[in-house]
């Protein structure tokens, strides 16, 4: 008997037109790192008394499905997931290269049907209903450039044959740590040790009365926009920043020499007031927590925009 393994592991995306309900076709199969989506039914124990010391069969409670993907951040494949995280872009170009622009602040997000797939044993777990409800990824010097997707799903069907068909494949292009960049407002932000981007939907899950225990849906309610930057302390720039309350804009910005390119632009950041630790005679660092709040002028709270040769999403 063959027994699974993560190296033949298989991961296929659509998007859905009806919540919670696969469509026949049109799955892409998705680069990955790891996976922890999955559902759940926890057992109640029974409270009764009366029949003994030893306890009666426990009875099922409710169905959870949710989990994390790590993916990389690529050219092609992350646009799926950032088009989960704000909504339909605005795309443009009348040839390849396509600029694919994601913002947020949509009040509906698109859902989607992920399976799963070990087929040595086999087993291929559809999760439909996903909606992404968090993503986030690291900016450091040097490591593999991996963002992690928190999702929320209404369920999980298990076959053993797939029900994604042949996905269709997409060319990897991936960006690594090397290729990125951070400016603000306009110019480039130096002594930059790492950065830490995390956008969350806050998704309010509908848990109402259903005979198979799964929720009805998952709504985006306010979002939030964090992070940290860990800079070298080298001058007062951002430290005057926050002592005054003003925002800047944000930009972290990735770029291949081929032209592709990935750029998360914040437009209202605000940075607290750090505390200065002097640790001993190696150099002195400050740590900022920023927050962002939506841009007055603009409208929006940040700005995605990918360049690809990929027509649409």
């Amino acid at each position: 008997m063959a027994r699974a393994q993560g190296a033949r592991a298989l991961m296929a995306l659509a998007f859905e037109t009806t919540y919670g309900t696969p469509p026949a076709s049109g799955f892409t199969r998705m680069p990955f790192a790891s996976t922890s989506l999955g559902a759940e039914q926890p057992l109640l124990n029974s409270e009764l008394l009366g029949y003994g010391r030893d306890p009666l069969a426990p009875i099922k409670d409710a169905v959870t499905a949710d989990g994390d993907v790590v993916v990389p951040l690529d050219a092609e494949a992350f646009g799926f997931w950032l088009k989960a995280a704000f909504g339909t872009p605005t795309t443009t170009g009348a040839e390849a290269p396509y600029t694919h622009e994601f913002q947020s602040g949509s009040w509906t997000l698109p859902s989607m049907s992920i399976e799963t797939g070990m087929p040595e044993v086999p087993r291929y777990a559809m999760y439909s209903g996903c909606v992404l409800d968090q993503i986030t990824w690291q900016m450091q010097r040097s490591g593999l450039l991996t963002a992690t997707a928190r999702l929320v799903a209404q369920g999980e069907t298990v076959g053993t044959t797939t029900s994604a068909g042949t996905p269709a494949a997409l060319e990897l292009k991936r960006f690594g740590h090397f290729n990125g960049a951070i400016t603000r407002n306009g110019s480039a932000l130096g002594n930059v040790v790492s950065a830490e981007i995390t956008y969350a939907n806050n998704l309010d899950r509908i848990e109402t009365i259903r005979s198979d225990g799964r929720i009805d849906g998952a709504d985006p309610s306010i979002a939030a926009l964090t992070g940290r930057i860990e800079v070298r302390f080298a001058d007062q720039t951002l430290v005057t920043q926050a002592i005054n309350g003003e925002a800047c804009e944000m930009e972290f910005a990735y770029v291949l020499p081929s032209g592709e390119s990935f750029t998360f632009t914040v437009h209202a950041v605000y940075l607290p007031c750090p505390r200065i630790e002097i640790g001993g005679p190696q150099g002195v660092q400050a740590s900022f927590d920023w927050q962002a709040a939506r841009d007055a002028t603009l409208g929006r709270m940040c700005t995605a925009t990918l360049i690809n040769d990929i027509e649409e999403y």
